[in-house]
Formats: C-alpha cells, structure tokens, sequence
C-alpha cells in the first residue's frame, strides 16, 4: 500500500512540475453520446427553422451511429472503425432505404475530407463547461471549416466523423462554410451514460436495400 500511495504521489508531482496538469485532466472515453443543434444558414438570412435538425452521435468501442432528423426527413449511419464498414439509413418521402458501405465506398465517400489539417488560433470559448480552442481547416472542395473543441474529453474512437479523425479533441462546436451556405453544429448536450448495444443493430427487414454504388446513380447519396 505504501508503495502504491507513492507511485501516485510521484504522478501527480510529475504533473505539475511538467505542467501537464490539463493532460493529466483529460478523459479519455470509450462510451458517450453527443446531441448537437443543425442548422442551415443561406447568405445573410438567420435560420428559419425549414433547415434544422437534431444530430445525434452515440460512441460504443469500435462503433457508431451518427443521426440526422427533423420533421421532414431522417438520415442514419452506422459505422464501424474496426472494419471500416458502414451501413446508412435513410428515410424521406415515405421511402425507407438500407444502403451498405464496403471499406472502398467508405473511404470513397469521405476522400473529400481526407489530409485535411486544422490550425489552431489562439481563440478561446468556454462551451458547456468545456474550454475549447478554435481551430480553421479547408477542404478540398475549398470549404472552410471552423471547430471549437476541446482537450478535455478524447472519445477512444475518433474514426467516428472524418472531418475529426486527426483532431486532438472533441469537437462542441463547428460551421462549414461554402459560398454563401453555412451549416453549423452546437453541442446542447453530452452524456457519459453506456450506450445500448442495440443502437448499432442492423434492421433486417422494413428497408429497401441497395449497394452504395446504386444509390450514387440514382442520386440518392450517401
């Protein structure tokens, strides 16, 4: 016992003589939930309420399922990083549409996003208790992308969104600006809570089923 009691008193003075104490703080986690406020901003109008929605992520080990809804239409993707397989449900118009991902159509589908590099700016924001750091990136489509995150909470599985693969964070707070179009995402809530495996079963029946590859000719999209 006594040799416990001073390995962690050693840590913890190793902590504070590096000045490491904001790592020594961050929590690092396997399971969470994350609800985010959507909405879409067109030139200088402000939301309306037709282009918004509730974004949901739910983070289990290796899987996620990242949800899309409002009243209008509803868009689910569950993914798993272990093996690179995803499958998306969607749901408009009264279709419901089950479309599977190969690793291939994964990375085809996100290459838009790949090498990107966000810079940190010396900006601050305190978001739902959380100091985050403003950081800017572009893509290759030469949409900007700025993220507020934070270095207090690292998910184990950061593969979940390929705009954040690479970031040292979590990010609460982002706007994706093209044009005069931006779309932005505001953490309202987080929850450290088990998420239910049952979250990333795959309906067996009630979809209409497709291969990505024909769900990209008749324009429905990933």
């Amino acid at each position: 016992m006594k040799k416990l009691r001073s390995v962690l008193s050693v840590a913890s003075i190793l902590c504070i003589m590096l000045g490491t104490l904001s790592v020594c703080a961050q929590k690092k986690v396997s399971e969470l939930t994350l609800v985010y406020d959507y909405s879409v901003i067109t030139g200088d109008a402000k939301p309306d309420g037709s282009g918004t929605a509730a974004y949901t992520v739910y983070l289990k080990g290796s899987k996620s399922r990242s949800e899309m809804i409002n009243s209008l239409f509803s868009s689910t993707t569950i993914f798993d990083a272990n093996t690179s397989t995803a499958v998306i449900l969607k749901e408009v118009s009264g279709q419901k549409l089950l479309i599977r991902l190969t690793p291939d159509n994964w990375q085809e589908r996100n290459k838009l996003y790949e090498g990107m590099v966000f810079k940190n700016t010396s900006e601050t924001r305190d978001i739902a208790g959380y100091k985050c750091i403003k950081a800017v990136a572009q893509s290759k489509t030469g949409a900007t992308i700025t993220v507020y995150y934070t270095r207090d909470v690292i998910p184990d599985n950061k593969a979940y969104d390929p705009y954040f693969k690479d970031l040292d964070g979590l990010p609460l707070e982002y706007e994706l600006a093209s044009g005069e179009v931006k779309i932005r995402y505001k953490i309202s809530k987080i929850n450290f809570n088990p998420v239910p495996a049952s979250r990333f079963d795959i309906p067996k029946s009630g979809y209409r089923e497709m291969n990505y590859e024909e769900s990209t000719k008749q324009g429905i999209g990933g």
